[in-house]
């Protein structure tokens, strides 16, 4: 099993099979690299760059890093001749071009050369030859609905969290940060907002529960149960159990009691257990009383456990983003990465953690491989 970080300055790779895990492979040092993907059907490794006032940038290797070559990023297509700016809910014209990469995931198995690409301004992209090329999905880039969309942690409107049903490819699910969460199940001819049940306590009261203007920080979906998805929202922990049709909010996620963060994994098998790393929010972000947590529950959210076995407890200031953790296949290896630049490994669950590094640049994103 490997472990792709990326980071602030470089894409670094982690053996785990030994106890200790072992650095095997650093990848375009000094460069900001925000993302990356291992597709597990053709074994291409996929990343993600930002390099700031060149813009982003896409790199793709079919030998698992020991060569990479130059793939287009998605291109947003021109604005229409005499069409006028578009204003967004905040008032600012929204751009019609690239500014990052903030998801990237696979098509399902019937899929082979399907790629799903999330970006800021909130445009989705797909391909069907591997990232050789790119289309805008114009039937969410056109709906009325997008206008409504507004930036959160960043300038503009962001798709960061892609999920396709094990069940049938043709169903696939987006959080959008400011956007709520929407839904396609004809391959994205047609597309449906489906945050019914989200709140959103920053907004005034007459708009708090508009599902077009939730801030899903992450959305994950569980392999074994796809019907179970979990949110990590700007106002907590939503839940859902209908396949993202609606969701429940889940209450006193410790040790804040809000259960604010960005990161969420969910169990592959066991749709109930699912890990958060917890903050303060707003203003702060930073973890609770300087002591880095993760807690856990095992049962859809009613209670929850907090785990800091190997964790540091004190004067402790990591924050770790929405893709920074990831679990593996085998339902007990989990990874989170944080903006000092540590990372974590817990073999058994989220009980004990291992501190591998804290050397790293800031990390943006964690994938488990293999």
């Amino acid at each position: 099993m490997l472990l792709h970080v990326a980071t602030r300055k470089g894409l670094f790779v982690y053996a785990l099979d030994a106890a200790q895990p072992v650095l095997t492979g650093r990848h375009f040092l000094g460069d900001n690299v925000t993302l990356s993907l291992a597709d597990p059907r053709s074994g291409r490794w996929y990343a993600a760059l930002d390099h700031g006032h060149f813009g982003a940038k896409l790199k793709g290797s079919s030998d698992h890093g020991a060569t990479w070559s130059d793939l287009p990023a998605p291109a947003y297509p021109k604005r229409p001749e005499g069409a006028p700016d578009e204003i967004g809910a905040d008032g600012r014209p929204v751009p019609w071009s690239l500014k990052r990469i903030w998801a990237l995931e696979t098509g399902g198995p019937d899929q082979p050369g399907r790629l799903w690409c999330g970006t800021i301004p909130g445009g989705l992209f797909r391909s069907d030859d591997h990232g050789a090329t790119w289309s805008l999905v114009d039937s969410l880039w056109n709906h009325p609905d997008r206008l409504k969309w507004f930036g959160g942690g960043a300038d503009y409107p962001g798709i960061h969290s892609i999920c396709v049903d094990p069940r049938d490819s043709r169903v696939v699910r987006v959080a959008v940060s400011c956007g709520g969460v929407w839904t396609t199940r004809d391959d994205g001819a047609t597309w449906h907002n489906t945050a019914h049940g989200m709140f959103a306590e920053f907004m005034p009261p007459e708009l708090r529960g508009d599902v077009n203007i939730q801030d899903a920080h992450r959305m994950v979906q569980c392999a074994g149960q796809p019907d179970r998805f979990w949110v990590q929202h700007h106002n907590g922990v939503f839940r859902s159990d209908d396949g993202a049709t609606t969701w429940q909010h889940c209450p006193n996620v410790p040790p804040s009691g809000i259960g604010f963060g960005f990161a969420v994994a969910v169990h592959p098998r066991q749709g109930d257990t699912a890990w958060l790393i917890p903050g303060i929010k707003d203003e702060r972000r930073i973890p609770v009383d300087g002591k880095v947590v993760v807690t856990r529950t095992q049962d859809g959210g009613k209670s929850w456990q907090i785990l800091r076995d190997g964790l540091p407890q004190h004067d402790a200031y990591d924050l770790t983003f929405r893709h920074a953790c990831d679990i593996a296949a085998d339902g007990a290896t989990l990874a989170f990465g944080s903006t000092t630049g540590a990372w974590w490994l817990s073999r058994d669950g989220g009980d004990h953690w291992l501190e591998v590094t804290a050397h790293l640049p800031p990390i943006h994103a964690v994938r488990l491989v293999g």
